[in-house]
């Protein structure tokens, strides 16, 4: 059987509630990242999530069977946070067709140069 996909297992502990890890391959395949990132966007699994976290060198048989065992069966699927990123960054990363980072930098510095230029020109206010 091909590898299974990391989402197969988040599916099998919340939804199906059957056990699918049936051998050393399957296990191979199966991701704590993943699986505790996909269950902690719900309220009902946060606390489960957080206890697999603490207890991050449990082998992976054992971490499915908790899950699989303690959770009780509702569909999780969510969309997952991405990072933000503004307009401004964007517009420099398109003119310098660059890297997020070095726009990024650049804003950082344009606006860093800006501050330093109005507290240059009303310095005699708090003076």
């Amino acid at each position: 059987m091909s590898k299974r996909n990391p989402f197969d297992f988040v599916k099998s502990v919340s939804y199906d509630k059957k056990d699918i890890m049936v051998d050393d391959i399957e296990e191979k395949a199966y991701q704590p990242f993943l699986t505790n990132k996909a269950l902690s966007h719900h309220e009902d699994s946060i606390f489960f999530t957080n206890e697999m976290n603490i207890r991050y060198s449990v082998d992976n048989r054992l971490q499915y069977l908790f899950f699989l065992n303690t959770l009780r069966r509702r569909q999780r699927f969510s969309k997952w946070n991405k990072p933000y990123v503004s307009k401004k960054t964007r517009y420099y990363k398109t003119i310098l067709s660059d890297k997020y980072q070095r726009g990024k930098r650049l804003w950082d510095y344009l606006i860093w140069k800006r501050i330093s230029w109005i507290e240059e020109e009303n310095e005699h206010w708090w003076k």
